[in-house]
């Protein structure tokens, strides 16, 4: 590959993960497999986007005095609104499939309505709580600390991205997201990426002394953990993945993340 090539191979991945995964006014220019390959590689730098942001907002209330738990909200507020509440939504609605007990095609169906049922807005409820509670008690021992948790979470969240769309992971329905993207990255691809930002968490967690690298990068780990181990449970459950499972990993991934920040 010239450099030419690689670097619009590299514009056209940058596109397709803000262009899908935000609501930035970025135009998917192409919808091939190589774009999606070099999107979903991308998608932790699209996540590194929206944590700053939600960082930003979060750590400015912080320091004009406004409170943990104010920051907390709006750290929270921020990724949903630059997302559309995609991810939230795909975990409505995957929580829905699964708490349905149904047969797969039918868990699929009910995945697809418009509608919100009861185990969607549970796991919602229940969620976005968990995030808020773990971001303020984060803010209350330091604006540095809940405004750094944010950002590294929020990649935390597309890394799991990343890791799903490996060889050997299906898509559960021949349209949408989940088949454009499932399988395209390959592992050595992938495992790369898990490699920069468990360094780029450690160094963001050095910061905050010795202990805090090692408690960032465990951090990382048990998101990612957590989100594989919901990714196979999907897979098994539905035959394979989709736009609404991975909205489901990238909030379980980075909601896990904050507790083990949290715990640690």
């Amino acid at each position: 590959m010239t450099p030419r090539t690689a670097a619009a191979a590299s514009a056209h991945g940058i596109r397709f993960a803000f262009g899908t995964l935000t609501v930035l006014p970025v135009r998917v220019t192409r919808w091939d497999r190589d774009a999606a390959r070099a999107g979903m590689l991308c998608a932790p730098l699209a996540g590194l986007v929206v944590g700053l942001s939600a960082a930003a907002a979060g750590g400015l209330l912080a320091l004009l005095g406004s409170g943990p738990l104010l920051a907390a909200v709006a750290t929270v507020a921020v990724p949903a609104v630059l997302t559309r509440g995609l991810h939230l939504d795909g975990l409505a609605d995957t929580a829905d499939g699964l708490g349905s007990g149904r047969p797969a095609e039918d868990a699929l169906r009910i995945m697809k309505q418009s509608d919100i049922g009861p185990f969607g807005v549970i796991t919602l409820l229940f969620v976005l709580l968990g995030q808020v509670a773990a971001l303020a008690e984060l803010y209350a021992q330091s604006w540095a600390l809940g405004a750094t948790a944010a950002a590294l979470t929020a990649v935390t969240a597309r890394l799991a991205l990343t890791l799903a769309c490996r060889p050997g992971v299906p898509p559960a329905r021949p349209e949408g997201l989940g088949a454009a993207v499932a399988g395209a990255v390959p592992l050595r691809a992938a495992l790369a990426v898990g490699v920069v930002v468990g360094i780029f968490a450690a160094g963001a967690g050095a910061l905050f002394g010795p202990y805090g690298a090692l408690r960032h990068a465990l951090a990382v780990a048990a998101g990612l953990l957590a989100a594989q181990l919901l990714l196979r449970h999907c897979v098994r459950r539905f035959g394979g993945v989709t736009g609404d499972v991975f909205g489901a990993l990238a909030e379980t991934a980075g909601t896990v993340a904050l507790v083990a920040l949290v715990l640690g």
